[in-house]
């Protein structure tokens, strides 16, 4: 194939594209900035979504973890992307760790976090 010139196609690797941050949602300032070091548990909570390639499509895992403990405080695992996802996650971890006001809740700006139902959870 070399001595004619020609080359094997590889096949491109799937990239899952997982925030969409482009949205006209509100949007909470940055108070962690950065400050990865808590002092005790429920201070700072983080959360994301990951993609699980199935045999029948894809599934959804939304993990809530403590950054203190490193634990996963919450998770909930769907067939979808909507907000109902991540909010399952979150009533888990607020149903078994009952935080104190002042919890920070990071998240990457995706419209699921920033929806009205999510944020409402927040402030409850």
């Amino acid at each position: 194939m070399h001595r004619h010139g020609l080359r094997a196609q590889r096949p491109r690797a799937f990239r899952v594209c997982t925030t969409d941050s482009n949205h006209a949602l509100p949007i909470a300032p940055n108070l962690l900035d950065r400050n990865f070091t808590p002092t005790a548990p429920n201070q700072v909570w983080l959360t994301d979504i990951t993609y699980v390639p199935t045999d029948e499509g894809w599934l959804y895992l939304a993990v809530v973890l403590d950054l203190f403990s490193r634990k996963a405080i919450g998770w909930a695992m769907r067939d979808h992307l909507r907000t109902e996802l991540p909010l399952a996650a979150l009533t888990m971890a607020l149903q078994r760790q009952r935080p104190a006001p002042g919890l920070l809740h990071p998240s990457d700006r995706g419209c699921q976090y920033a929806s009205a139902a999510y944020r409402k959870a927040l402030k409850s």
